[in-house]
């Protein structure tokens, strides 16, 4: 899917060096990426201690499938 942002020039290279992307469009699909990621990441640690399991890791890990 095509979109148009208007981003400040200075902004966009310091983007593009920072994430050592080979393009612009590289670059702004790595960083809205890994801004998905952490929030993937801060919404599973936000549930710490509101879930319970009844088998360990070792159980789930080695549970038949």
């Amino acid at each position: 899917m095509r979109a148009t942002v208007t981003i400040e020039k200075e902004v966009l290279d310091e983007l593009v060096k920072a994430t050592g992307a080979r393009s612009k469009s590289a670059a702004v699909k790595k960083i809205i990426a890994e801004y998905l990621r952490k929030r993937k990441v801060q919404n599973i640690l936000a549930m710490k201690g509101k879930l319970s399991f009844d088998l360990t890791a070792d159980e789930i890990r080695h549970h038949e499938r």
